[in-house]
């Protein structure tokens, strides 16, 4: 009797070694043929991305590390179904758990779906891509990564800004890198004192300025526009011949220059807030 009890737990533990052994064979396998379909899905993507670049289409290349992560998502389930169903498991009850599951599942992830449909619809829309210069919910900065959950930008002050995309999908979207050209819309107020030929002087010298520099276009408009509580206000209207930010920063900066030097070699004076009091004098 004792012998039949050994030989039993002998063959049960030569079983157990053997069911061991094929599970993990069966990882091992199942392993790599995962990671063969996940190379072949990285090759399909880079040489769809250079196929999308070389024809000029390349808003179409933002989709593509989309579908690569659908196609990985859907190898992993059929991976994990065959290994299931190997061991016993329906397929049938299989899909239905994950059916019954994916309903719970996305009563709780709500948030993370609005954010995967807002991601689509930021991506159809071409409202952006990467390297844009964008303005969305008080914050604006450079595009430097698109998810299926958010948007991260990076800030003029260099800090990373993440944005969820069912967010920004949802509000107003400034694109300024698309912009055709850069509006300069400053405001010169010069003094009350300022006698009528030099008030004239003064809007000629903005115009001047605007005709001989090459980086602003010839559309531009110079005009006296309202009178304010302590100056004369003139405004200049124009475009810079680029839409880099940088570029465009640099323009304003030496045309707002060459006017102040200008005024002052022509001793016309910028005002400046101030009130004058009137006292009464009593007899």
């Amino acid at each position: 009797m004792i012998n039949e009890i050994y030989a039993f737990s002998d063959k049960l533990e030569k079983l157990l070694v053997a069911m061991k052994i094929k599970f993990i064979f069966e990882i091992i396998v199942i392993t790599i043929i995962g990671y063969i379909c996940f190379k072949l899905v990285d090759i399909f993507d880079s040489k769809l991305k250079d196929k999308l670049i070389a024809s000029k289409n390349s808003p179409l290349t933002r989709f593509v590390p989309i579908l690569s992560n659908i196609f990985k998502g859907i190898i992993v389930f059929f991976l994990l179904a065959s290994f299931l169903q190997s061991h016993g498991y329906s397929m049938s009850s299989l899909i239905a758990g994950f059916g019954i599951t994916g309903l719970a599942v996305g009563f709780a992830a709500q948030k993370t779906i609005a954010n995967v449909f807002g991601t689509l619809g930021i991506l159809s829309d071409h409202s952006y891509q990467l390297g844009d210069y964008i303005e969305v919910s008080n914050y604006e900065g450079t595009v430097e990564e698109i998810n299926m959950r958010s948007t991260k930008i990076r800030a003029l002050d260099n800090s990373l800004i993440i944005l969820p995309n069912d967010v920004v999908a949802g509000t107003i979207i400034k694109n300024v890198s698309v912009a055709r050209k850069r509006r300069i819309f400053e405001t010169f107020g010069v003094t009350y004192d300022t006698s009528n030929e030099k008030l004239k002087r003064a809007i000629e010298i903005i115009e001047e300025i605007a005709e001989q520099n090459p980086n602003i276009q010839n559309d531009y408009l110079v005009y006296t526009e309202t009178l304010d509580s302590s100056s004369i206000n003139i405004k200049a209207h124009a475009y810079t011949t680029t839409n880099v930010y940088a570029e465009f920063v640099k323009i304003r900066s030496d045309f707002i220059l060459e006017v102040v030097k200008r005024f002052r070699e022509e001793n016309i004076e910028f005002a400046f807030p101030s009130q004058t009091v009137y006292m009464a004098k009593e007899n």
